[in-house]
């Protein structure tokens, strides 16, 4: 289900929707403060200029667009009997920039950058405050982002210091030198890697040498929850004595689990 958020552009609430990883603002919305109404939509993808802006866009954006198609529209738009309505527009060219959809989000729907032409075409104040609240919208929704993304590396932290203590308390032997200590800490800590992304620190870095920062610096936002969950489990472990070869095994039944689970989570994916 598409996951919807609310604009507020000169007291007008304004739908908009992701599809697809896609945003998409209400056209009918944005109506609702004109005398016209909806019924504006209508005039507006029947306009020629309109028709090519759209068909540029979906020419650039859109792979499987019906560009034969549109030609065919091209050259009817602008006579006095010509008619077109989004539908039609959708039907014909096999378009993505626009959707009409029914049910409790119902109305016409087109990508930011059409709804923005569109908004021009209705007047250039409107267009204006609307980018600026469009913008304001997504800028909240990166630093809410940014937030989490924050929060889950600070757990992971936390949860790493707990679990380089029980190494020490467990699988350190008492009066080594600190080069034997940093060497168990690392191997312990390549446990983790190896048991969520498969691969050790080293290899990462080797297989990756343009890149900046390890291999949990590039970790997704479910690898890190997993990652922060794996490092108190493996705490326990460690505590209870399990070898080192079966904690591996049980971590990774443990990443292999919580991944699963989380890449379903839709309240997880709410935060992206």
């Amino acid at each position: 289900m598409a996951k919807s958020r609310k604009l507020n552009v000169n007291e007008s609430p304004i739908t908009v929707i992701n599809q697809n990883e896609i945003d998409y603002i209400s056209l009918t919305d944005m109506t609702a403060s004109f005398r016209e109404g909806s019924g504006l939509i209508g005039k507006w993808v029947t306009n020629k200029n309109t028709l090519e802006y759209i068909g540029v866009w979906e020419k650039i954006n859109n792979p499987d667009f019906n560009y034969p198609e549109f030609g065919v529209i091209a050259d009817e738009a602008g006579v006095n009997r010509f008619i077109m309505s989004v539908g039609q527009w959708i039907e014909r060219t096999n378009a993505v920039g626009v959707i009409v959809k029914a049910g409790r989000y119902g109305g016409t729907y087109a990508h930011k950058d059409i709804a923005f032409h569109f908004a021009m075409w209705l007047s250039p104040e409107f267009q204006i405050y609307l980018v600026n609240e469009f913008q304001r919208l997504k800028d909240d929704e990166n630093n809410r982002l940014k937030l989490e993304w924050n929060l889950q590396r600070t757990l992971a932290k936390v949860n790493y210091h707990i679990n380089t203590d029980a190494i020490k308390e467990n699988l350190i032997p008492k009066v080594i030198t600190k080069q034997q200590s940093s060497s168990v800490y690392a191997h312990e800590a390549d446990i983790l890697n190896v048991a969520l992304f498969g691969i050790t620190a080293k290899q990462w870095r080797e297989d990756n040498p343009g890149q900046i920062g390890n291999i949990r610096d590039h970790a997704t936002l479910e690898q890190l929850v997993v990652l922060s969950n794996m490092e108190s489990i493996n705490a326990l472990l460690i505590q209870q004595g399990l070898p080192q070869t079966e904690r591996l095994i049980a971590l990774n039944q443990v990443a292999i689990t919580q991944m699963n689970s989380l890449l379903k989570n839709k309240a997880l994916n709410k935060l992206k």
